[in-house]
């Protein structure tokens, strides 16, 4: 195998990942709506549902980094 056939299967399966990750940081977001919506709001569960999708971000901005190509200006 050559290093860009290795390359293009890496981008696919970052971008597959990015995808999901995606995914689930908006379900979250969904989640946290749903909750803050609701007449009993619960606060701690609401708190771990945040955290949990800032950790979501953090993992989707370095996957976005790996795949744009670094350019020099």
């Amino acid at each position: 195998m050559d290093d860009d056939t290795t390359q293009g299967e890496s981008d696919a399966a970052n971008r597959a990942r990015l995808a999901q990750l995606r995914q689930e940081h908006q379900d979250l977001d969904d989640a946290i709506h749903a909750l803050e919506t609701q007449p009993k709001v619960d606060q701690l569960q609401i708190a771990r549902l945040k955290k949990k999708k800032l950790v979501l971000r953090d993992q989707i901005a370095k996957l976005e980094d790996r795949l744009m190509p670094d350019i020099i200006a």
